[in-house]
């Protein structure tokens, strides 16, 4: 029998649903806040960065970066996280053939990896990268993504554990100190707005954003060693230290844009998008080098309410590149849609029958979001209701 989750206390979510005024999200959604006028943390920091922010003063600040970390000897200087996405590929491609900088390009491997997404890896590092791919026991993987699965609500954990904590690993073995991610997605998405107006993120916060809380002893209770976690952890806090290591945002210094990021990658490094939209969503640009994906959003919309229609929507209301009545019909169209592709290959990876699933699934729907009616659950309120 799998134990019922209460999602609203472990997240800390609001009894009453209401919508962002500008875009399509909710506040349900971890972290974010909305103001006095029913907007956003993510709109007001999308307005913010349209109209208060010099970008060549930015930029100014960009190359005072790259000068300090530059080295002259030809080792590397900076460390770029990179699926071969469209993201990484626009930042190391800025960072290495306008910045003058030396990147190392580091990959974990997905949980299971698309055929499109290792093209466009293999593209990405043929136009012109160094690159390491850190991939772990296999087995242990899997057993990682059951679990989150069961009992974190998330398969994708054991990836974002490897996702975030390998650059810092190679920046040690490296001896390089500077780490630069694409866009900082808590403040692009809405979340916790401590580092919205900073380049950098604090290495402390790293957990509390990207990690749900289970302890090394949860994953040793249930048959993992100290040794299968190794490669998922992160380097002991001396060494970052020691290190001096920085990690910092692209979408501090240049105005980020996810759309021209793709424009751009596809320019000048080889990005293919998927042929048709991926599931769940109206877009074919975005996560498309891993087969477990879209059970990752699947999830955010069972427990939150927020498929990956509703944050695509959001991010381009806020983008001007459509309007909230159209992100409306797009998630009443395209939201919470079952990611069936994979089905099959989800189940048969993490080990459990179709009926787990559908009782995991279940455990994890909170009845403040949810209700049971005529054999079909329905969200209780959704952003195109007439009265939102």
């Amino acid at each position: 029998m799998i134990e019922k989750r209460n999602v609203q206390a472990m997240y800390n979510l609001p009894e009453e649903i209401k919508f962002c005024k500008k875009c399509t999200i909710s506040n349900q959604r971890p972290r974010i806040t909305f103001d006095e006028n029913g907007v956003c943390s993510a709109c007001n920091f999308a307005e913010f960065k349209r109209t208060k922010i010099d970008w060549e003063a930015r930029d100014k600040e960009l190359r005072e970066l790259c000068d300090k970390h530059r080295k002259s000897d030809g080792s590397y200087d900076v460390i770029v996280p990179c699926s071969g996405g469209k993201d990484g590929s626009f930042v190391a491609h800025m960072l290495k053939y306008k910045y003058n900088m030396n990147p190392l390009c580091v990959t974990w491997a997905p949980l299971l990896a698309t055929e499109l997404g290792r093209k466009n890896l293999d593209n990405f590092i043929a136009s012109g990268f160094d690159h390491v791919l850190g991939t772990p026991n296999p087995q242990v993987t899997r057993k990682l993504t059951q679990l989150a699965f069961k009992h974190m609500g998330d398969p994708f954990q054991p990836f974002i554990y490897g996702q975030t904590n390998f650059p810092m690993k190679m920046a040690i073995q490296n001896n390089v100190s500077l780490i630069m991610y694409g866009e900082n997605g808590e403040v692009e998405y809405g979340g916790d707005m401590k580092n919205a107006f900073s380049p950098t993120r604090e290495i402390a916060d790293h957990d509390g954003h990207y990690f749900s809380g289970k302890p090394p002893e949860f994953w040793e209770q249930h048959g993992l060693s100290k040794a299968d976690l190794a490669p998922f952890s992160a380097p002991p806090m001396e060494q970052v230290r020691k290190n001096e290591t920085e990690i910092h945002f692209f979408g501090y210094y240049k105005c980020w844009d996810p759309q021209e990021c793709y424009y751009y990658a596809r320019e000048n490094t080889g990005f293919t998008p998927n042929t048709e939209r991926s599931e769940g969503t109206y877009s074919k640009y975005a996560s498309l080098d891993d087969q477990i994906d879209g059970f990752h959003y699947y999830l955010a919309y069972i427990k939150f309410g927020i498929g990956r229609t509703t944050s695509d929507a959001a991010h381009e209301i806020r983008d001007g590149k459509i309007d909230r009545e159209e992100g409306e019909a797009l998630i009443k169209r395209y939201d919470g849609e079952f990611p069936k592709k994979h089905f099959q290959t989800f189940l048969d990876f993490c080990d459990i029958s179709e009926e787990e699933f559908n009782e995991v699934i279940d455990s994890w729907r909170s009845p403040h979001i949810w209700d049971y009616d005529d054999g079909q659950w329905k969200l209780k309120k959704a952003v195109y209701d007439e009265d939102n």
